[in-house]
């Protein structure tokens, strides 16, 4: 009988991961959904009262769910129509606690910040949390650029290590080249030659 037990035990765990990842991918679709439509009220309760939204770049970052609505809000009122669209997720479930997880969203947008029709490439490094709702929610949030640039650049985009335009500025971008991988590459094989 205990080995039914464990065995039931074990398959109610492999059940609740696979309900937790299928809910966390409904909530990465729902954050992109909820961008589009400027739907404040259903974007603010994909975060936790704790969560944290940060960009390497410094660009957007807020501690706690009422500076992620500030950030938001203001990110909304410059930006017109957009279209966000999430590619490939990865998500783990904490072995030791299923209520967290964490995950990587790769995703692209078509958005007009300031009135100018632009195209993104991005990725989320997520924590996520279960609460006492049931609910999947995120507790921190990363945006990360490969690219951020008006639609008439978009052909020479990827050629410049400055690919990310965010209010005139032009930035680096936040990968690949910080990447501990893209690293090893270049110092392995040495520069790329892209001529």
């Amino acid at each position: 009988m205990t080995n039914t037990s464990v065995t039931l035990a074990s398959l109610a765990a492999r059940l609740d991961r696979l309900e937790s990842k299928d809910a966390i991918r409904d909530i990465a679709t729902a954050y992109a959904i909820a961008c589009d439509e400027h739907d404040m009220p259903r974007l603010m309760n994909l975060f936790t009262v704790d969560a944290c939204f940060d960009a390497p770049n410094g660009s957007m970052v807020a501690k706690g769910k009422a500076a992620i609505q500030t950030l938001f809000e203001k990110t909304f009122k410059i930006r017109g129509p957009a279209y966000h669209w999430t590619h490939d997720i990865t998500i783990e479930i904490d072995a030791a606690d299923p209520d967290r997880g964490t995950g990587l969203v790769l995703s692209h947008a078509e958005t007009t910040p300031n009135g100018v029709v632009s195209i993104a490439a991005m990725r989320y490094q997520d924590d996520y949390r279960r609460e006492s709702d049931g609910q999947w929610r995120f507790a921190k949030r990363v945006i990360s650029f490969l690219y951020y640039v008006p639609a008439g650049d978009y052909s020479q985009g990827l050629n410049h290590p400055d690919r990310v335009v965010m209010g005139g500025h032009r930035l680096k971008a936040d990968y690949p080249e910080a990447l501990p991988a893209w690293q090893a590459f270049i110092k392995t094989h040495g520069p790329l030659d892209l001529d």
